[in-house]
């Protein structure tokens, strides 16, 4: 009876495919907008100047593509698959050595070219006609087309696809898309964390299953949902913080985690941690729990602006519309209970991390040193490289550390294509510093 809950269990949560109440990154005209969401049948989205349902994205696998078409019932989301269309590529390039006389020099962009009127256009969508059609009548219509080069004419053709007939990617938000994602917009939120950053803190660390890793989280939870989704939920994952109140961790609600997952993250403030503090103080519990509930209120009051190409930042729990019915599910970030931070007292962290712009490393560093148990890998990531120059000349001083070296990350991103293939033409050129090393007894 068990095994037949089990099966049931994983074809409800398949992580391959979306269900009513995940969340999902929607890629919009390949990476033009780039919006989180949480599926629902009442949830809809602007793309444009329509108002489409996301509905039709429910049950299908992430990957899939979707285009917006006009219906008798107005906009919607309708499935697009791109095979057709991508087998003309290697005859362009073939016909692209006949057409090496034609050139664009003679074109002048005086907007003559086309007689297609906006009035022919809505006149279209009113009898119906989908976005290819309108590409073909615009193209049909334009004086100027047939002189163009190849490239020239697919560069136009993508143009006018974006904007009558926008396409949307169902992407699986997780630790890569996510970072990405927000890299590409607010960089600022996450504390300017670029994806390859983000993996060298994880492998420099030794993230893995059946560990114990202590994080400080100070980039809106995005650190703590990529050490979590590492460890798969075998193990535990301690976000721990320095005052009353702990850092917010929003951004672990997108990864879809499931309920193990979910109960291996925790949380501990740095008091309770230190092992001068003996025992469970209610008294700072009760002044969590308020602080907690506080901070909550003050987010309710303040009204959303909702970015106009960007990122939405809505708080997905607060976007399932009334009359859905929503599963009890286990809240990432719980705090730990007594018997596991006495365990955590004893034996000690496996690793640490540590993302805190905001927050001076070698003070943040010295107290949570003692926590971690001998030869355990260590990574601090930090914006600026002098906050981490300062930190490991304290642990060289201290002799605290072993394998101290700082590392700037580097990344480049390729354009791969028919003889168009050359390193991007903008590039992100930083990605912060990062230092690491190995504790040993100073003792």
């Amino acid at each position: 009876m068990s095994e037949n809950n089990n099966q049931s269990d994983s074809v409800v949560q398949n992580p391959r495919v979306t269900s009513e109440g995940c969340s999902v990154l929607l890629d919009i005209n390949d990476g033009d907008r780039l919006v989180f969401a949480r599926l629902s049948t009442g949830a809809k989205l602007k793309i444009g100047n329509k108002n489409v349902s996301l509905q039709p994205l429910i049950g299908c696998s992430f990957g899939s593509l979707f285009r917006v078409e006009s219906g008798s019932g107005g906009s919607c989301l309708s499935r697009y698959n791109p095979n057709v269309e991508g087998n003309n590529v290697q005859e362009n390039n073939e016909c692209e050595s006949k057409d090496e006389s034609r050139d664009n020099r003679a074109l002048v962009d005086d907007n003559k070219a086309q007689s297609l009127t906006g009035e022919d256009i809505d006149a279209m969508r009113r009898e119906g006609a989908t976005g290819d059609e309108i590409v073909e009548a615009l193209i049909a219509n334009s004086a100027t087309f047939e002189t163009k080069t190849l490239l020239s004419q697919e560069k136009y053709r993508i143009k006018k696809q974006k904007k009558y007939a926008p396409k949307v990617l169902l992407r699986r938000p997780f630790s890569r898309s996510i970072c990405e994602a927000y890299f590409k917009k607010y960089p600022d939120r996450t504390g300017f964390l670029r994806v390859d950053t983000l993996s060298l803190l994880l492998s420099m660390a030794n993230v893995s299953a059946n560990s114990n890793v202590l994080v400080v989280d100070m980039v809106k939870g995005l650190l703590t949902g990529a050490v979590a989704e590492r460890m798969g939920g075998i193990g535990y994952v301690c976000s721990t913080y320095v005052g009353p109140t702990p850092f917010p961790i929003d951004i672990v609600k997108i990864f879809n985690f499931s309920n193990d997952i979910c109960k291996s993250i925790l949380r501990s403030s740095l008091d309770e941690l230190s092992p001068t503090q003996n025992g469970y103080s209610e008294a700072s519990s009760q002044l969590e729990d308020s602080s907690i509930v506080e901070a909550s209120l003050n987010d309710q009051t303040e009204t959303p602006v909702a970015p106009e190409n960007g990122i939405s930042d809505i708080l997905l729990d607060d976007a399932t519309p009334q009359g859905t019915k929503t599963c009890k599910t286990v809240k990432a970030g719980e705090r730990a209970p007594k018997e596991v931070i006495k365990l955590w007292k004893e034996n000690g962290f496996s690793s640490l991390i540590i993302a805190a712009p905001d927050v001076d490393t070698w003070s943040l560093v010295k107290d949570l040193m003692p926590l971690l148990s001998n030869s355990a890998p260590f990574a601090i990531y930090h914006q600026y490289l002098q906050p981490l120059a300062t930190c490991m000349h304290n642990l060289q001083l201290g002799k605290m550390a072993i394998g101290l070296q700082i590392t700037e990350p580097w990344l480049r991103e390729y354009q791969v294509l028919p003889s168009r293939t050359h390193p991007c033409m903008q590039m992100s050129a930083f990605g912060g510093y990062i230092l690491s090393g190995i504790k040993i007894c100073s003792s």
